[in-house]
This record gives C-alpha cells, structure tokens and sequence, in this order.
C-alpha cells in the first residue's frame, strides 16, 4: 500500500483586511496538508472570506458530509475538523425540536446546534474538535476548540490578513519570515518542554487555547477571544468501591462512545496499565458486532530495559485481540529522524514518539483508520511519579510524622525508590533547587533559565489537585497530544482517547488524593476498577515506560551525526557558548544531546533565522 496516497483531516481559513481573499491562495493553503484528508477536498470563497477542508470520512461516507458544509436554510458555512461522539443523541434533541437533517455526518449536527444554542452549543458537545464557522447573516466567523485541545487550531494574525489552519505549514507563507521565539527555544534546551504556551516555536503563529473560541468580525477584522470551559472537579466520591466502580462505567461509556465509526478501529497498546485498560473494554464491545476481532497494535523497542512486549502479549491473549506488532531499528530512526521534524513541525524532547510514529504507520497499512489510545490516564489519575510528594504531605498533615512514615514505606512497596521520593519531596518542590541544577549542569546555555510553568508547577507540589490542573492544560498534556494529531495525521489515522472524556476528567478530578493514590499505587481506582479483567501483572504491575524508545542504543550510536549538525547550527549559536559546547558535547546525557540535535535540525529545515 502506497501510504503517501492516504490523508486526513485539515482545515484552512482566510480573511483578507484589505479586499476580496485570493482563491489561489486558500486552493494551495488547504492543499499544504493534503495527507491530512484522502477522501475529498473542498473550498469556498466568498468576498473577504476563503475556507478549505481535507476530508477523511469516519462517519457517513458519502459525498453528503462533504465540507465546507453550508446549511440547507440559512447562509452558514462551516469546515470543521473532529468528532463528535455524542453526534445521534444530539442529532434526536434537535430533531424533537423540528430540525431536519439531510447526511448522517456529524458535521450537519455541529453546525445546526450553533444555529440553535448558538455558542452554548460548545458546553453540549462531548467530543475532539477544532472548527470554523462563517456565518453570513453578521459577517463573522465562529471558531472554537475542545476542551483539552485534542484537535489543533494555529492562526496568524497581520496588518491585512487573518488566516487558521490544522498545521503551522499553512501559515508559514503568510508572515514575512520564519523567525524563532527565543522564550521557547530557551525553555525546550533547559529542559524538553514545548507547548506550554499559546505561542509556537515560531514568532507571530499562534495557537486558540484549548476551551476557548474566537470570533472574528470579517468587516473591521476584530478578534475576540473567550474562554467557555474551565477545569473544574464534578461532585466527589469519597468511598473506595464507589470510586472504582463509577471510574468503570466511566471510561466504558466514554469508549463506547469512542468505537463509533463506519470504519475499522482499532487501539494503540504499550502494555501499561492505561493502554490495556481501554483495549480490553473496547475490544469487549466491538468483537460481538463486527464479526472480527479488535485490533491492537504495539510498537517493541529493541533495548531490554524498556521492553514492553511481554506485557503486551499477556492483554492480547486475555482480551483474544488481533496483534500487530512494529520493531523499529536504529536504521529506521537514523533514516527517519528528519521527517518525523518535518511531521511534528515544531521540536520535541526525544526520539520516543518514534514508535508513536510507527504504531501509526503500521495502523494504516492493516487498514485500521481509527485508534483508540490511553492518553491522558497518568494527568487524571495521578499515575506520575511526581505527584507522590503532594501525597505524602497530605498523610502528614492528617496522619503526622507516623502517617507520612507509613506512607512512604507504602510508596516503596508499591515500586517507588527511596531515592525518587526524597528527589520529588525535596528538589521537584523547590525550584531554586531545580533552576540551579539547571545553572550548573548546562553552564554552556546562554540563558539556562528555569521555565516559568516549572516554578508554578513547584509552587503546587503541595496539591495534587493544583498539579493536575497545570499539567492538563499547561505543562504535560498539550505536548502530548500535539505529539499524537500529528504522528497519526500523517498517515490518514484518527485517533481518539477515552480517559480525556471530559465527564471522565471532572470525575477523576474529584476524586481526593488518598484514593486516586492508594496504599501507595498510583491510578489506584483503574488498577481495581479492572482488577477482574486485566491480568494481574498489568493491574499491580510496578514499573511504568509506554511505548519508550531504545534511547540509549539509538542516540549512542547517533551522536556522531548530532554532533556536526550541531556545532555547524548558525541558529543554536544564538542560544549556546559553541566553544564550550564543543569541549562537552560528548559527555553530556542523552537527553541534551537530542535537544540540541532537535533544534539544529528543526533550524535547517524550517530555514528558521534568529530574532
């Protein structure tokens, strides 16, 4: 199979300030992700507006869900990117309310509940979305993004054009030049972190907030921004049994939603707790209707210590999945590093998402078109490290000095080093500590500043809560789900995450600390929510890696090629003393050695220059 030839869905949007948009222009902007939509293309242009739309079709695959999609009635047009799950349920409201319906896409629905509780349509949708909408009765767009950001949505804002799009390559031919944002330059060479703020890696294309909308008055090319959702804990439960059993309806509804397709779907599967939880309940609702078994897919990594396959092994065995697996190896990396930066667009922190990368890849040549995947379970469950000191505070401030000591030996119990406790409670929580770790250990960086969401993040070590909320909108998860739209886009894959069901989150949320960890098990409510139908060396199992890459064998024997791309970066010069550099770069660990490889190369491909 030819995969170039298979695509997914992308959205594009042109406002010009000063006159009538170029068709052209919205033609070749929405074609810049082509391999994002296979199954049609579509564009309109009308005066100072231009939308565009690549179509993978998940849900009716008729021509009737063709975009941009105008109502049948009113002069509304909308291109939209997502899904939304509770699509038939909101479909019959509206139908009891006298609305008409023409296709059997989601699309229809979206756009006539914005006709019908205009933006109070957003709070009903229980889905991924990134949309849209011109609406020609005011001469305004409507655009809007989920809740989590799931779905992308950059734009560009100048003196004569405003313009959105599913990627940032769409955009790039509309400002002057690429130029790097030294905040996000700097931040990512301290420590890996990206997508921590609005802003992107490129200065002057920005991203809509997740839970936000934006309205765009075509005439006088006002922008407002508003945000219509806020992470907020549902109502609490506070008795173990209670805790397990609800999380359990939860997340099953939230996949059967999820399996609602008129195409195959399948799941990612790592062999972690998350993973196997969301293969073993879709694969029990999907078999008996289908008439084939679910398909679940891993990606093996060749270096023992983060080899997950056996665990993989023993849920497919138990929930009688279809298996694939995919064995990247050092050659496939080597040869594939550049694209994957080609893929993703911005930097990223390591060659990980490489197997993310190849699960997707393998995904689409089986003829799977939707995956299910396990992201987010360790941001609601508190299934991080990290978060044992806000934990082990909680026992003292209940329990006293004995409570925190039973605690911590519990920790240890459950897998956790003494080591790892001590460095979460004491140089996590403390960030002078962390920025002058920091200071000394990359002396050679020109500004090796701790990054300002790592200091908030270590203001709320003390409340788990706090950093659940921070990670979820700021510091852990917008990374990784930027990771995911773009690995699976690329290869005509949707996927879509049961644990970021937004009911799902509140109740986890909710849920107080001494459950969510327990006895000293992170994700304890999963761990017995599906005690009776997962393995028991996934459910008490001890260790946590997910899909890792074999980082020490690839970057070790790849250090030679990220050493010259490196020292010759006319672009890291910028952000590092290069003599100093060159006397460590060999002795610095992996991770940093990446980092700067990862900018180098992103400078080089992008044409990116300094401010």
């Amino acid at each position: 199979m030819n995969l170039d030839r298979h695509f997914v869905c992308g959205i594009f949007g042109l406002v010009d300030k000063t006159g009538p948009v170029d068709a052209r222009r919205v033609d070749q902007m929405t074609d810049l992700v082509a391999h994002r939509g296979p199954d049609g293309r579509g564009v309109r242009v009308s005066g100072k507006v231009g939308l565009g739309h690549r179509r993978l079709a998940v849900i009716d695959l008729t021509d009737d869900g063709a975009q941009p999609m105008r109502d049948r009635r009113l002069p509304i047009w909308i291109t939209y990117n997502g899904e939304i799950y509770n699509y038939v349920e909101l479909r019959a409201e509206l139908e009891a309310l006298g609305y008409v319906f023409h296709s059997a896409s989601d699309t229809e629905v979206l756009l006539t509940a914005y006709i019908c509780w205009g933006t109070a349509c957003l709070a009903r949708f229980n889905g991924m979305w990134s949309f849209a909408i011109h609406d020609e009765r005011d001469n305004t767009l409507f655009c809007a993004r989920d809740r989590f950001g799931v779905k992308p949505f950059y734009y560009v804002n100048t003196a004569t054009q405003f313009a959105f799009g599913s990627e940032i390559r769409q955009l790039l031919p509309l400002i002057e030049r690429p130029v790097a944002d030294d905040d996000l330059i700097n931040d990512f060479l301290v420590c890996g972190m990206t997508d921590h703020t609005n802003r992107t890696f490129f200065k002057g294309v920005e991203k809509l907030p997740s839970g936000h909308w934006m309205r765009v008055e075509v005439s006088t090319g006002r922008v407002e921004i508003e945000r219509y959702y806020s992470l907020a804990p549902g109502s609490a439960v506070t008795d173990e049994a209670s805790a397990a059993g609800s999380l359990r309806e939860l997340l099953d509804d939230a996949t059967r939603l999820r399996l609602r397709s008129d195409v195959r779907v399948g799941t990612c599967l790592s062999g972690g707790l998350d993973s196997s939880s969301v293969a073993t309940l879709a694969a029990r609702r999907y078999a008996p209707g289908s008439g084939e078994r679910f398909f679940a897919i891993t990606a093996v990594s060749e270096q023992a210590s983060n080899n997950e396959e056996a665990y993989a092994a023993e849920v497919a065995e138990k929930a009688d999945l279809n298996w694939l697996r995919t064995k990247p190896t050092y050659q496939d990396f080597a040869s594939t590093a550049e694209t994957l930066l080609d893929v993703q667009e911005e930097p990223f922190a390591g060659p990980s998402i490489m197997m993310q990368y190849e699960v997707m890849k393998a995904a689409r040549s089986n003829g799977v078109i939707v995956l299910l995947d396990g992201q987010g379970g360790d941001e609601t469950l508190l299934g991080y490290h990290r978060y044992y000191a806000a934990w082990l505070l909680d026992h003292l401030r209940r329990g006293g000095v004995g409570g925190f000591l039973s605690a911590f030996s519990a920790a240890t119990r459950a897998g956790i080093s003494r080591g790892r406790l001590l460095f979460y409670l004491f140089g996590a929580s403390s960030a002078g500590l962390r920025a002058a770790y920091y200071r000394l250990r990359y002396a050679f960086l020109k500004k090796p500043d701790l990054p300002e969401p790592l200091r908030r993040f270590a203001s709320k070590a003390r409340d788990a809560q706090g950093m659940q909320v921070l990670e979820i909108n700021e510091t852990n998860l917008p990374m990784l789900l930027r990771f995911e739209d773009k690995n699976s886009m690329r290869f005509g894959i949707e996927t879509r995450l049961p644990f970021l069901d937004y009911r799902f989150v509140e109740f986890a949320l909710a849920l107080p600390t001494r459950i969510k960890l327990n006895k000293g098990w992170a994700k304890w409510p999963l761990r017995a929510a599906m005690n009776d139908l997962l393995p028991a060396s996934i459910s008490w199992r001890r260790d946590k890696i997910g899909f890792a890459a074999p980082d020490r064998i690839w970057l070790t024997r790849h250090s030679a090629t990220m050493y010259d791309k490196v020292i010759a970066s006319e672009l890291l010069a910028r952000y590092v003393d290069m003599p100093k550099l060159k006397r460590k770069f060999h002795r610095l660990d992996l991770g940093m050695r990446w980092r700067l490889y990862c900018v180098a190369l992103w400078g080089e491909r992008f044409r990116v220059e300094a401010p």
